[in-house]
């Protein structure tokens, strides 16, 4: 029989085990998100913007930024990191090692990115708004969120339909790093960029020498990541690089390989801390005194965002996925065809984390933009996840018929 102090569990113990639950870190993220909307609309909203706006850090290195930028900038670095690790680990010993297979989630990834941006500049054509600079907004899926919804509707799909959504949200994500780190690069210092690339070699030095003490690393990390600020390129950038050059290969005598190990340690910070923290600076946005509600969602630029998500998606992957299925050799995986594809392509809309920040680069801060931006993501996503949730439980039904028939 155990003792007590071996079986009990404090707080940050439980909560961290609680965070490999999906659907439990979904909701935490989603939490923050909520707390951020209701006091930026409550009488006490000046203190919300007041707190947005403290600004912290040495001028002297120009990290002299708001809480909302450190959040955004800073924290969000983090999260890249952990993206950058399930990069690696995907490429070298996951579902985008073999091009075969991983061949149309892949190209469908493509086609849903085109598809956001299509139907984003169709409503501003359409409404003759002209303004074209939120196109990038809707291109991204939010991994977490997604596969989390697909765990809890999916319930009778075959386990190819998870790995799908996964392989094409990892190369949407890709995709959308490659877009934050071109489109919006403002005034790029390449000394300072060749500098932050060094500071990338020398941690890739050390972890492939397997010298992994955060002492060392962590100071590397950091150097990188202001180096890449200063820059002029985003400065999440240098987490996504420093995720990547971590190897996913375990030497012998290694239990598990690096990259494993380091997202264990990582990855309950990214989704327990970081991303509720970057949730509750990026979605609080004041809709009292941006003209109302009804302002705000009939606005062109929210329309374009709201739609581009949940319609976009679904033309741009079940569109290109029937394309290559109809016109090429290509097959889906194991047990799935076009009609299983409708709920998981919805789905793949809910964008809320890189495109909250994608709409927060995309326009001026505090601009009447960036927040008609996020209203639409927080709508559009909403919007992919209620309907993807419907198109998977009916066409979950109508398997189970057949199944049953058969």
């Amino acid at each position: 029989m155990s003792s007590p102090s071996t079986t009990r569990r404090g707080p940050l113990s439980s909560y961290r085990e609680r965070l490999g639950n999906e659907t439990f870190a979904g909701m935490v993220l989603l939490v923050g998100a909520l707390v951020a909307l209701v006091w930026a609309n409550s009488p006490w909203r000046e203190a919300y913007a007041s707190l947005s706006e403290i600004t912290v850090g040495p001028a002297a290195l120009h990290l002299d930024l708001t809480l909302a930028a450190w959040a955004s900038d800073g924290l969000l670095a983090i999260f890249f990191f952990a993206v950058g690790l399930e990069l690696k680990q995907e490429f070298v010993t996951g579902s985008l090692r073999d091009a075969r297979t991983a061949a149309v989630p892949v190209i469908a990834a493509f086609f849903g990115v085109l598809g956001p941006v299509a139907v984003y500049l169709l409503v501003q054509a359409v409404t003759g708004s002209g303004v074209w600079d939120g196109w990038p907004v809707p291109v991204a899926t939010d991994i977490a969120f997604a596969v989390a919804l697909l765990g809890i509707f999916g319930r009778g799909f075959p386990p190819a339909l998870r790995l799908f959504l996964l392989t094409l949200a990892v190369v949407d994500d890709l995709i959308g790093i490659v877009i934050i780190a071109v489109v919006f690069a403002d005034g790029l210092n390449y000394l300072l960029l060749a500098a932050a690339f060094l500071a990338v070699a020398v941690f890739a030095v050390l972890v492939r020498r397997r010298i992994t003490a955060w002492w060392v690393l962590v100071p590397v990390g950091v150097v990188a990541w202001a180096l890449m600020h200063a820059s002029g390129v985003h400065a999440t950038i240098a987490g996504v690089l420093l995720g990547m050059v971590v190897p996913a290969v375990a030497r012998p005598g290694e239990d598990e390989d690096l990259s494993h190990r380091f997202e264990h340690r990582v990855s309950w910070i990214s989704s327990g801390f970081v991303l509720p923290v970057f949730a509750f600076f990026a979605a609080g946005v004041n809709v009292v005194d941006s003209g109302g509600l009804l302002g705000i969602v009939t606005d062109p630029v929210s329309v374009g965002i709201s739609l581009g998500l949940p319609l976009g998606k679904l033309i741009g992957i079940w569109g290109g996925t029937a394309l290559l299925v109809t016109l090429t050799p290509l097959a889906l995986g194991k047990g799935l065809n076009l009609k299983d594809m409708v709920g998981m392509s919805l789905l793949a809309g809910v964008g809320f984390t890189v495109s909250l920040l994608i709409a927060q680069l995309a326009f001026e801060p505090g601009s009447v933009e960036s927040s008609h931006a996020r209203v639409g993501v927080l709508l559009g996503s909403l919007l992919s996840a209620i309907l993807g949730g419907i198109a998977l439980r009916i066409r979950a039904r109508s398997r189970g018929e057949v199944t049953e028939e058969a």
